[in-house]
C-alpha cells in the first residue's frame, strides 16, 4: 500500500508557548499574561498561543492516517528547538516534505521513520515538532495498512511483550495547584500534582518554606479526601531549577533541602523534578548526579528527576549512564520521531533507570493518544496526562485511550 496524498492542516495546541528564561526572573502575572519583555529568541511576548500542524496521509484505500506536529511549552529553553509557528513551517512542509511522502510505500514503522530522522535542509535537521508529527502519522499508516493498533505495531517491530495492564498516569495541575489536586484525588490519579513551581517568591519561597507548606497541605488533602486506604499516590513536583537558584546551585545545600522535604511528604513517595538548571548539559549531569548521590548517602528516599538538558535519545542515554538521577523525563516532542521515545524507555528499563514518559501541556489530543500507544508497548514507570493545563481533559484523553487498548488486548 502507498501514501496517495499528504495534506497539512494548521491548528492550535492545548496551551501556550512560554519564555521560561524571562519567567524565571520572577515576573508577575497580569491576568493570564506576564508583565515584562521576552528574553528567548523568537518570542514576541512572554506568553504566546501554542500552535500545531496536522500531518494527514491519505492512503490508497481512502483511509487517513494522522499525526500532529507540536512543541513544548518552554520552547527555545534548555537546549530545545525554537518556537514552532505555522506561518514558518507550513510552507516548509508543503515544499520539502510533501514530495517525500506522496507515493511512498508503507513499509515498517522503523524503516519509514528512519528516513526522516536524519534529514538535513540548509545544514539543519528537521524541527523536532515536524519529526514528531510525521512519525505519528507513519505509525498510524502502518497500523491501518496491517489493520492493527499502533501499540501492536510497536510491540512487533521492537520484540516487546503485550502486557494488558495500566501504566500509572501523572496528573499536572498547572497554576491551579489546589483545586486541581482535589480533582486528581477524587479521580484517584496515580501520581500528582506537578505543581508548576516556577516562581521563587510566589511558589517556592526564598528559603524554600512555601514549597514545604504546599507539600504539607497536599498530604493533608490526600488523607482527607481519599476515602479509601488503598489509594496511595506518588508525589511528583516540578521546580524548574528554582531550588538551585536559591541555594546557588550548591549540590550539598540542594540535597540537604530536598532531604528536608521528606518529612512533609507524609510517607508518600516524593519525586522532585529539575531541582537545578545549570544552563549546559554536562554541568547539569554533574550537578544533578552529585545531588542524587548525596541524597542516597544521607539515606533520603526523595528521588530526583531530570528534565532540562535531557532532551534527546542521546541525552537520555548520557544521563542514564552517568546515574545522574533516579528518573528521567522523556519529554516526548523534544525527541523528534516517536521511535526515539520507544528506544528511550527500553534503554532506561534495561539499565535500572525509572522512565517517565512525559511531554507537555502544549500538545494535542492526537499526539497524546499516540503517546499512550507508545507507553502501552514500551512500559515506562509513568506517563503524563496531557494535553492542556485543566487536568480533566488531558486525563480523560490519556486514561480512556489506555483503557481502550487494554480492553482490546484482553479480548483478542
Amino acid at each position: 500500500m502507498k501514501i496517495k496524498k499528504a495534506v497539512f492542516a494548521p491548528g492550535n495546541s492545548s496551551f501556550f508557548f512560554d519564555d521560561q528564561r524571562a519567567i524565571k526572573r520572577g515576573l508577575s502575572h497580569d491576568g493570564f499574561i506576564y508583565d515584562g519583555k521576552p528574553e528567548t529568541e523568537g518570542f514576541r511576548t512572554i506568553r504566546e498561543p501554542g500552535q500545531s500542524i496536522s500531518v494527514l496521509l491519505i492512503l490508497e484505500t481512502g483511509e487517513i492516517a494522522v499525526g500532529d506536529c507540536a512543541a513544548v511549552q518552554y520552547s527555545g529553553a534548555g537546549g530545545r528547538d525554537p518556537l514552532f509557528l505555522c506561518d514558518t513551517y507550513s510552507p516548509f512542509l508543503e515544499k520539502y516534505i510533501r514530495p517525500l511522502l506522496e507515493g511512498a510505500e508503507i513499509e515498517t514503522f522503523r524503516k519509514m521513520t528512519a528516513n526522516f530522522e536524519e534529514l538535513v535542509f540548509d545544514g539543519k535537521r528537521l524541527h523536532t515538532a515536524i519529526r514528531y508529527g510525521i512519525s505519528q502519522a507513519l505509525l498510524d499508516a502502518r497500523a491501518k495498512a496491517l489493520k492493527k493498533m499502533p501499540c501492536e505495531i510497536i510491540c512487533e517491530e521492537y520484540g516487546l511483550p503485550v502486557i494488558a495492564d495500566r501504566i500509572p498516569i501523572f496528573g499536572q495541575s498547572g497554576d491551579n495547584r489546589y483545586e486541581n489536586v482535589d480533582k486528581m484525588i477524587l479521580k484517584r490519579v496515580d501520581v500528582l500534582p506537578h505543581g508548576l513551581i516556577n516562581n521563587i517568591d510566589e511558589k517556592l519561597g526564598r528559603d524554600g518554606g512555601k514549597l514545604k507548606e504546599y507539600l504539607a497541605w497536599l498530604v493533608e488533602r490526600i488523607n482527607r479526601l481519599r476515602n479509601n486506604e488503598s489509594y496511595f499516590p506518588e508525589l511528583h513536583i516540578d521546580v524548574y531549577g528554582t531550588i538551585g537558584t536559591i541555594f546557588g546551585s550548591d549540590p550539598g545545600k540542594v540535597a540537604d533541602y530536598l532531604a528536608s522535604l521528606e518529612k512533609y511528604a507524609g510517607g508518600y513517595a516524593l519525586y522532585i523534578e529539575g531541582p537545578v538548571d545549570m544552563e549546559e548539559k554536562q554541568r547539569q549531569i554533574e550537578c544533578l548526579g552529585k545531588i542524587t548521590a548525596k541524597l542516597r548517602s544521607k539515606g533520603s528516599k526523595v528521588k530526583t528527576v531530570a528534565d532540562e538538558w535531557c532532551n534527546t535519545l542521546e541525552d537520555i542515554r548520557d544521563f542514564t549512564d552517568a546515574k545522574a538521577c533516579d528518573m528521567v523525563q522523556i519529554k516526548t516532542p523534544d525527541l523528534g520521531g516517536i521511535q526515539n521515545i520507544v528506544e528511550s524507555v527500553i534503554y532506561c528499563n534495561r539499565r535500572g533507570m525509572e522512565a517517565y514518559q512525559g511531554g507537555t501541556c502544549n500538545e494535542t489530543d492526537i499526539s497524546a493518544r499516540h503517546c499512550v500507544h507508545v507507553a502501552a508497548a514500551s512500559r515506562p514507570k509513568r506517563m503524563l496526562a496531557k494535553p492542556g493545563m485543566g487536568f480533566d481533559e488531558g486525563y480523560t484523553i490519556v486514561n480512556n485511550e489506555m483503557e481502550r487498548i487494554i480492553a482490546v488486548w484482553r479480548n483478542i
